[in-house]
């Protein structure tokens, strides 16, 4: 449901700024940026070295809320957010807006983005297609299929149990949860959103999703699921490893690195040991003892209630 008239005069008092990641896009962003309510302050388009029209289209844009940034080499959209919200910071706004250029994020939306923020004091807002489940068809099969799969991967990864649609770009934080955020290590390419929920809950910053139905035209996503099922898991370790240590070591010391470490030593060996074991005793054709079994079963039943521990508590612990 969109904010009332009465919200948007709340957003009117506040600073608000949308940081839009410009990357080839000289056909879409004119439209966008005509879209975007009035209530916000100034947009900030970071143009991450296009190639095409998309400088050209953005100066000949009369908007006076409108500031175009330019990088000279490409650094993905993690790089351009990065650079929108250090100008964003030097602004002034209290409340910051990121929305793709591509016109795939609908400006109406925004209001109901900013609620969670400036009514209920959560510190980040993003949107959820996944809740407008009328709407879904129109999104394209690999992307929800990969939106599943990614999803589930950057709960274990962030630690946000409760948020669904980890990938969905369009997001809102308070600009004093920003201003904690180390943006000098935010992952500057595609791997930006999850890793914006890892450093977010190492602060233990409250995360709301908002239900905005995804609207897709004939833009091709430059992402390739390929790259991304290679890439990905690798990056959700780092930042899982860098989640426990940051927040469970550092800041608040509790008993879920000892649950992962020993239950993935655990588990580890029993799975390695038990089929060690089994392949021996199949090629010698000869029964493995009970205490061999023993050997193999119970570090793998121990490991496993550990690692299950773990999950339980950080499903609990989950900032809502």
């Amino acid at each position: 449901m969109l904010a009332t008239s009465s919200w948007v005069c709340v957003y009117q008092q506040k600073t608000v700024a949308v940081v839009i990641p410009a990357y080839n896009i000289a056909n879409e962003i004119g439209a966008v940026i005509e879209g975007i309510p009035e209530f916000v302050d100034s947009i900030i388009v970071v143009d991450d070295a296009s190639t095409d029209r998309t400088v050209a289209v953005l100066h000949e844009i009369v908007d006076h809320r409108l500031s175009v940034l330019q990088h000279a080499v490409n650094r993905g959209v993690g790089g351009a957010m990065v650079t929108g919200f250090r100008r964003a910071l030097e602004c002034g706004a209290e409340l910051v807006v990121k929305m793709d250029g591509d016109g795939q994020m609908d400006p109406q939306f925004l209001p109901a983005l900013l609620d969670p923020i400036v009514r209920d004091g959560y510190g980040y807002a993003k949107g959820n297609r996944f809740l407008c489940s009328d709407r879904l068809s129109e999104m394209p099969v690999t992307r929800l299929i990969g939106s599943f799969v990614l999803t589930f991967l950057s709960k274990l990864a962030s630690g946000y149990w409760h948020i669904f649609d980890s990938v969905n770009g369009y997001v809102a934080i308070e600009v004093d949860v920003l201003r904690k955020l180390p943006l000098d290590r935010i992952q500057p390419r595609y791997f930006f959103e999850n890793d914006m929920l890892i450093h977010l809950n190492v602060f233990r910053v409250r995360v709301k999703d908002v239900a905005i139905p995804p609207r897709y035209g004939d833009e091709r996503s430059s992402m390739r699921i390929g790259r991304v099922l290679v890439t990905f898991p690798v990056f959700l370790l780092k930042g899982f490893s860098y989640r426990l240590y940051h927040r469970h070591v550092l800041r608040e010391f509790s008993v879920v690195p000892v649950f992962w470490i020993f239950g993935l030593l655990l588990f580890g060996w029993g799975a390695a040991f038990g089929g060690y074991e089994w392949i021996k005793s199949m090629v010698r054709h000869q029964v493995a003892t009970t205490g061999t079994v023993m050997l193999c079963v119970l570090p793998l039943i121990l490991g496993f209630q550990l690692l299950l521990q773990a999950l339980i508590v950080e499903i609990q612990d989950s900032p809502r």
